[in-house]
């Protein structure tokens, strides 16, 4: 491995890709007769055909009125931008060197090292494009880069257009995300149900509400149907004089409505693969995926889906579960009442569902005598036991093991290929493959699958007990005492320590789910602990009893004063290092 590896990370795994035997390139696909075919130009345009065909073909002569959202006044109303050339050169000298250049193929690191020199010119011609409503050719351009997905490598279908555009444009479309996130965020516009692209959200933050209430109506003996639903290419298919109309239900008019229309308007891709380009296709829907200003236009597009519905509704960006307890029949007959009326929505807004991978799935009582069949569009849904929500693995009695299993496998053949492969072995590259490549596998979301099962935990920990046995001056101490030396924590400790550092940024602001989801604070009058006590309500099942609402609050209230004082996560954490190394169990259950 080149030396300089050890300090220029993009170096160090753009040499750890290179020694991996999986296929991160588009190998051969097949054409519309059903042949491979391994020649990029030809593989370029079968992408393109593909990427093209999905968009949709909007009816004009007949679109709907959204419900008004915004109900400020008039001057509230988002009609103006102001263009500061100090906001672009901050931007600009921001930028990332290492990000692809778009179709202009001006260079990040050029226009970082330029950006006190271009800012002023950059906010002149932003500034009249937004007061004549016309973007420039460059600006709405863009080369599609396919992403795998899942499934045949050999289907075009399976593959992911992301955009690369100028980046210029970029930091255009930045100022206007910023001015719109802004305006949203000042009258509460966005559902609460939403997690995706938004601060203080996650897909953390969706997973522990869906189960804060599952776990809850299931540890009341009740059971929870729940219908995963899968959009159709819904970045692709956002059709634009719709999407237009939302904008100005959400109190986003005049001249930034026009100029937002005019960048989706005649946009034009080309897909480059292997150093080949396909033709140009022209883009007549969609958001661009890969775009700056695209997320948070498709937040507003989906805003409305369940305005007219009483069952649950939580969405990370497209992906969207429908769910609520089932007791009687007539709780059946809402739940599919509200199914009927989002497939309404659907093609009321141009929009699709792919009905073939949508699913049904029961919590709880699985002797309830109530069919858990759904149907979309007269189709009945797939029904199953378990389902992988946002990375998760959920089963339908609320266990873990599945889960962990995934956990294990993924994590256990990333060290195999780190074992095999590199053959530099020092302790800081190990290490670094480890925390980049490995352990995120082990750790993602962990607050909301935290295992309490023995043969989870010691599963999951076997990956890290065979990662510490790859120093050869390690292999005669014991666990602990490796992990000491490598300055390492066993992966309970790191779960515990996520659980704890969860609570804090619920309780104080930096999350933006409300703390009162999941907690009731302790008003009980108490000579001892801090003035952040929970309470702890009494759980009938294992899965509510195990559920991070209720197994973090014996260790959050043993935290003192001085811990929960502190006024920042860092510091926070820095509060949890310093509880280890003064009682070396806290971490451990």
């Amino acid at each position: 491995m080149p030396q300089r590896s050890r300090k220029d990370h993009k170096s160090f795994f753009a040499y750890a890709r290179s020694k991996s035997k999986s296929n991160v390139r588009v190998g051969a696909l097949e054409n519309g007769q059903g042949q491979l075919t391994t020649n990029p130009q030809e593989k370029a345009e079968i992408l393109n055909d593909f990427f093209s065909s999905v968009f949709t073909k909007e009816d004009v002569s007949n679109i709907p009125t959204p419900d008004s959202v915004f109900t400020g006044s008039s001057s509230d109303r988002l009609c103006d931008i102001d263009v500061d050339s100090s906001s672009i050169s901050d931007k600009l000298s921001n930028l990332r060197p290492d990000k692809a250049p778009g179709d202009d193929n001006l260079s990040p690191r050029l226009i970082r090292a330029l950006s006190s020199v271009l800012a002023v010119p950059i906010s002149m011609i932003f500034r009249k494009s937004l007061d004549t409503s016309c973007v420039p050719r460059d600006w709405r351009t863009a080369v599609i880069s396919p992403l795998y997905k899942k499934g045949r490598r050999s289907q075009p279908d399976n593959y992911r257009p992301v955009s690369l555009t100028s980046q210029i444009v970029k930091v255009v479309e930045s100022i206007v995300r910023d001015e719109i996130v802004q305006h949203l965020d000042k009258f509460n516009l966005i559902q609460q149900s939403q997690h995706g692209f938004r601060s203080g959200y996650s897909c953390s933050s969706n997973l522990l509400s869906f189960l804060e209430s599952v776990s809850g109506d299931v540890d009341a003996k009740h059971s929870v149907d729940t219908v995963y639903l899968d959009f159709a290419k819904a970045f692709d298919k956002v059709p634009h004089q719709r999407l237009l109309q939302k904008l100005k239900a959400h109190g986003i008019d005049g001249i930034v409505c026009s100029w937002i229309a005019s960048w989706l308007k005649d946009r034009w891709q080309k897909v480059r693969l292997e150093g080949s380009h396909s033709s140009w296709r022209l883009v007549f829907s969609g958001v661009p995926q890969g775009s700056v200003l695209g997320p948070v236009l498709f937040l507003i597009f989906i805003n409305d889906l369940e305005a007219a519905v009483s069952s649950t509704v939580l969405k990370f960006a497209d992906d969207t579960k429908l769910f609520r307890p089932v007791v009687t029949m007539a709780d059946h007959d809402q739940l599919q009442s509200d199914l009927d009326t989002i497939c309404h929505w659907a093609d009321r807004w141009n929009m699709k569902f792919n009905v073939s991978k949508c699913k049904a799935i029961r919590y709880g009582n699985k002797f309830s005598d109530i069919d858990p069949v759904y149907l979309m569009y007269d189709v009945p849904i797939k029904e199953d036991t378990s389902e992988k929500d946002l990375g998760v693995v959920f089963t339908n009695d609320l266990k873990v093991s599945s889960h962990c299993k995934e956990c294990y496998c993924k994590a256990n053949r990333m060290l195999g290929l780190i074992s095999r492969t590199i053959v530099y072995k020092h302790p800081s590259v190990l290490l670094n493959l480890y925390k980049s490549l490995v352990r995120p596998h082990l750790d993602y979301c962990s607050s909301v699958w935290n295992p309490h099962f023995k043969k989870d935990k010691e599963l999951l920990e076997r990956v890290q007990h065979r990662f510490t046995r790859l120093f050869p001056s390690l292999k005669g101490l014991v666990y602990e005492d490796r992990l000491r030396q490598l300055g390492l924590w066993s992966l309970e400790e790191r779960r515990n320590r996520a659980d704890l550092i969860e609570v804090f940024k619920l309780l104080k602001g930096f999350s933006a789910t409300p703390w009162s989801t999941f907690f009731q604070l302790n008003t009980d009058s108490v000579t001892r602990g801090h003035s952040l006590k929970l309470r702890k309500s009494h759980s009938h099942c294992e899965a509510r009893l195990q559920f991070f609402s209720q197994r973090v609050i014996n260790r959050w209230n043993s935290l003192t004063q001085q811990d929960v004082d502190v006024p920042s996560v860092n510091a926070f954490k820095g509060r949890l290092d310093k509880r280890r190394r003064s009682q070396m169990d806290f971490f451990i259950d």
